[in-house]
């Protein structure tokens, strides 16, 4: 460590670039500080707050020299609430930085060498692209400063970054579509007008927990889910008829009751107020039936530009049998299915597998199946492989955690010829792939998706092939 780099002291440091997680990296005497909300190219005096083995962590005290990238932002609660926390970077320069990251972990960190990103796929849309947004209520709001005067115990919005029990009152969110910004105010606006008072996490009393948003990109489909601490529905015909005199076409408002202490935003119960207990999203020709609480990309144009990813790495003849590993709701199976003999899904959720199902009816799509397993143990033994057709293809798209050991030692165990794999983290992405090509596998391809502009959120999928 650099004698010059101590606990609580101010240094000047020069930004070189992002790392993964979106901090800007600097260098003191070859030692490698981390610095909060900085920007490549910036020139900072930065304060040390913590001292790790090799590394130290700093937090920006004063500006000396913008970067050259440095963009105004947008938004009102940039550094706040931490949604958006590279909303200040030009976007191209954005997206560079994320090319960067992933060769960074791939060839200094897995060790393969000549590593380079193959193609990168931009975002068309840097603003306004979310379908889905979850806020929380509160009664201890994070003030901005212009706020504090006003004193209230009423807000709506995100969670300040490792607050949780600090809500910053959005009052515009700019990647999310525009009409929840205005649902958002007409909620808030109701509730404080009709006295119906936020959860209060400490103290288990209230009643508002969460507000979750969907719409459908392309269908223009709107769903609003109140998820409340208990049953009572009549207390939200206020806000309710406010949202249906507003938008006299909303597809679907329910009622989500979480009577537990765990803060998530679905509950044990759903209660339809109106319309239908779901929304429609097309995406090309697919139809996708939604329900409150099921998982689906949260930028449909770029999740079409993944799935067209995996389709173009998986050169489908039409007489292909492919295994879609972690399916969640079969969005990519079934975009697959009418090119391939058959497509499999496997998943653990069963909602998830309920709804694969159903929209593969819906969808008039015979040759996708779908079953709910445990993939963390369900291969482990090779005769549960024996039990299906011979996989060609795989696609695996784990969680952030990436393969689990069992399910990534059950791979080899499998026929297929090529492997696609879907992650949002490229450091667990990276790890389980160094451990493929020791077993014989040859990474052929990379592509870069950016899923989410003005975030240091990475999607990246990959294809294997066997030597």
């Amino acid at each position: 460590m650099s004698q010059s780099v101590v606990k609580n002291a101010e240094i000047k440091l020069t930004i070189e670039s992002l790392a993964y997680g979106g901090m800007g990296v600097a260098r003191h005497e070859n030692f490698v500080i981390f610095v909060k909300n900085a920007l490549p190219g910036q020139e900072v005096l930065a304060f040390i707050y913590k001292i790790r083995r090799g590394f130290a962590e700093a937090r920006v005290v004063q500006t000396l020299l913008e970067s050259p990238y440095y963009v105004k932002p947008n938004c009102a609660h940039f550094t706040v609430c931490g949604g958006c926390s590279t909303q200040n970077l030009n976007y191209d320069e954005q997206v560079k930085q994320k090319v960067k990251q992933v060769e960074d972990i791939y060839v200094r960190q897995a060790g393969i060498d000549n590593f380079v990103l193959d193609n990168v796929v931009q975002a068309d849309n840097q603003y306004n692209y979310r379908n889905k947004m979850e806020f929380s209520f509160s009664n201890r709001p994070w003030y901005l400063d212009r706020d504090e005067k006003n004193n209230s115990k009423f807000a709506l919005g995100l969670h300040v970054p490792k607050r949780y029990d600090k809500i910053v009152d959005i009052e515009e969110c700019h990647i999310q579509d525009k009409d929840f910004n205005k649902i958002i105010d007409l909620v808030r606006t109701e509730a404080i007008k009709n006295e119906i008072k936020p959860y209060d996490n400490k103290t288990n009393n209230g009643y508002l927990r969460h507000l979750m948003l969907r719409k459908g990109f392309y269908t223009k489909e709107l769903m609003v889910n109140i998820v409340t601490s208990y049953e009572d529905p009549s207390k939200l015909n206020p806000i309710k008829n406010k949202i249906l005199k507003e938008f006299p076409n909303i597809q679907s408002i329910v009622n989500n009751i979480n009577t537990r202490k765990a803060d998530v935003a679905y509950g044990e119960k759903e209660i339809n107020l109106h319309g239908e207990s779901f929304i429609h999203e097309k995406l090309a020709d697919v139809i996708y039936e939604i329900s409150a609480n099921s998982f689906f990309q949260t930028n449909s144009q770029q999740a079409v530009k993944l799935f067209e990813t995996v389709k173009y790495y998986l050169d489908l003849k039409g007489d292909e049998i492919v295994f879609d590993l972690f399916c969640g709701t079969g969005s990519i199976s079934l975009f697959l299915a009418k090119l391939t003999k058959e497509v499999y899904g496997f998943d653990v959720i069963k909602t998830a597998i309920e709804d694969a199902t159903r929209n593969s009816v819906i969808n008039g799509i015979g040759n996708a199946k779908f079953f709910k397993v445990n993939l963390d143990t369900y291969f482990k033994k090779g005769k549960n492989i024996e039990e299906y057709p011979n996989a060609d293809a795989l696609i695996v798209d784990p969680p952030r955690s990436g393969l689990h050991k069992n399910m990534l030692k059950s791979l080899p165990k499998f026929k297929a010829n090529k492997i696609i794999y879907v992650s949002c983290n490229p450091t667990t992405q990276a790890r389980d792939i160094v451990q493929l090509i020791h077993w014989g596998w040859k990474l052929e391809s990379m592509t870069l998706i950016d899923m989410f502009p003005h975030t240091p959120h990475i999607e990246t999928v990959a294809l294997l092939k066997k030597n």
